[in-house]
């Protein structure tokens, strides 16, 4: 069995299909048009150029990863294979509270074309949530685990634990007191529901926490029981300042072995491209030195 724990693994991720296209795109409540797949099909070419810049400028190929889905990223992600980098392909549909396959019962096809390093899923899981789609969410999750794991393939897995209106106003409506005074205990606790559930991630893919002892406790029930999973810290779409952060307390934890941050690097570079601010070089080089920027954030926090 592969030792997650100590691979040290850097993913810029553009798996974004809802966001991106609703948010950058400004389509909303359809789906694109042929001309404007193309056009977010470009867009995401172009964070591939910056990452594949920034492989060639400064970052080890070993350690980089990229995520990308295959509705608007499957040339991207043939080339992937191709070239031999670390990738990731989602799962799950887009945009949705519950977790569900993109293509239905016919996802293993999708995932035996393209064959990617590693199979993600995005799962929103709060344990004082409702309990029947957790339930539900958790049958269809151990589906896909155990036919990963017949099939040799690591299990990425994104947990995204939202705050419940009862929780949030327990709080005084405060995401930020919610972020920091209750969700590391239900992130825990998520994780051993999900493990309880006979799913068994290699890498877990989660928010990022401030205090380290948090970190420890996250990473000590992800490695329950003798597992030998990682975990990741991913950005949230957060500002720069807060992603490093973050990171900053994950480099010093042993058991979190790297990130994966999409928004807080690509999306102000995108934005002053699609407004004529910016040429698609200048564009790719930002994206590059941006990745760039927080694997060397990420490297020199490790050695200290």
């Amino acid at each position: 069995m592969t030792d997650w724990s100590k691979k040290d693994l850097l993913i810029l991720a553009f798996d974004h299909r809802a966001s991106f296209s609703e948010k950058l795109f400004g389509i909303k409540g359809r789906s694109p048009t042929a001309d404007e797949k193309k056009q977010i099909s470009e867009a995401k070419q172009i964070i591939f150029e910056g990452f594949k810049a920034a492989t060639e400028k400064k970052v080890p190929k070993d350690i980089a990863g990229l995520l990308v889905d295959e509705e608007f990223g499957a040339a991207i992600l043939k080339e992937a294979k191709k070239e031999g980098f670390n990738f990731a392909m989602p799962a799950e549909k887009s945009g949705q509270d519950e977790f569900d396959f993109e293509y239905g019962d016919e996802y293993t096809q999708h995932i035996e074309e393209f064959d990617p390093t590693f199979l993600k899923v995005l799962v929103r899981y709060n344990p004082e949530s409702d309990a029947v789609m957790n339930k539900r969410q958790l049958q269809r999750l151990k589906v896909l685990s155990e036919y990963l794991a017949k099939t040799n393939r690591p299990f990425l897995f994104e947990l995204i634990v939202p705050a419940t209106p009862a929780q949030l106003t327990a709080l005084g409506g405060s995401k930020q007191k919610y972020d920091l005074e209750l969700r590391p205990k239900l992130m825990c606790e998520a994780i051993k529901q999900i493990q309880d559930g006979g799913v068994e991630p290699a890498i877990w893919k989660l928010e990022g926490v401030e205090d380290p002892n948090n970190a420890k406790a996250i990473v000590k029930q992800a490695q329950a029981g003798g597992r030998k999973a990682g975990v990741i810290t991913l950005g949230r779409g957060e500002s720069k300042d807060k992603v490093k952060e973050w990171l900053a307390v994950g480099a010093k934890i042993p058991g979190i072995i790297g990130f994966a941050v999409g928004r807080t690097i690509f999306w102000d570079p995108l934005v002053e491209f699609r407004a004529g601010k910016a040429d698609k070089k200048a564009t790719i080089e930002k994206i590059a030195n941006c990745y760039i920027e927080f694997v060397e954030l990420w490297q020199n926090e490790r050695k200290k």
